[in-house]
């Protein structure tokens, strides 16, 4: 029984991590912001949290709620999205909200949870991205901030595996999933994804420390 936890478990994708590792009887631990998302979580039998990813205060108590913990799997799955392009400057608002809950949040999150990760045998820590976080290949400016926190998301998880060599740490794609965001017309549902992200955590070996990796664990090219 592997010990898992999901940061950003609310919803989508995080929440279906909870349902399939629970189902294959690990324990989890899962992050949510409110109580309707709490009570969600402990509904399915994880040991809930109260985390907010856009709060820098809110994570910075990851930590002491996690009380060294040994964890095998750690996910970094909360994420914000916003569609403008770039003929018009990103408002404060929807730059900050970006930032902190791709970007600074992971990177609170990190200090705190990869030493737990380190501690447990051939730990690992996956930080859901998008392929949108590509440096090279972006054909369009659509979503132009979400773009930027991504590919710099992607950035702080490779420069951060040389501070915790004894865990695995990778950047993640989900693909184009049928959630809030990819929309009824995306290809993947989200237990299809989900159950593929879970075979490349399991496949993941030290040649995958700091990569950037689709759902069905191939590397991207042109990162």
């Amino acid at each position: 029984m592997a010990t898992v936890l999901v940061i950003g478990a609310s919803r989508g994708i995080g929440l279906e991590f909870v349902r399939q590792y629970r189902a294959a009887g690990d324990r989890v631990i899962a992050t949510a912001r409110d109580d309707a998302g709490l009570a969600g979580l402990k509904a399915l039998g994880a040991t809930p949290l109260r985390v907010d990813v856009a709060n820098p205060a809110s994570v910075s108590g990851l930590a002491w709620q996690l009380d060294g913990e040994k964890i095998d799997i750690a996910l970094y799955v909360a994420g914000a999205w916003v569609t403008a392009d770039a003929r018009t400057p990103p408002t404060r608002e929807d730059f900050d909200r970006l930032m902190h809950t791709n970007v600074l949040g992971a990177m609170q999150a990190i200090p705190q949870v990869a030493p737990l990760v380190e501690a447990a045998p051939h730990g690992r820590f996956a930080f859901i991205t998008s392929e949108m976080g590509r440096i090279a290949g972006v054909d369009d400016s659509l979503a132009w901030v979400y773009r930027a926190s991504k590919a710099a998301l992607n950035m702080a998880v490779a420069s951060a595996q040389h501070d915790y060599p004894q865990a695995i740490l990778v950047a993640l794609s989900p693909g184009w999933v049928q959630t809030d965001m990819g929309g009824a017309a995306a290809p993947l549902r989200v237990d299809q994804s989900v159950a593929g992200m879970r075979a490349a955590l399991d496949g993941l070996g030290p040649q995958h420390k700091g990569a950037f990796l689709d759902y069905d664990g191939r590397p991207f090219e042109g990162w």
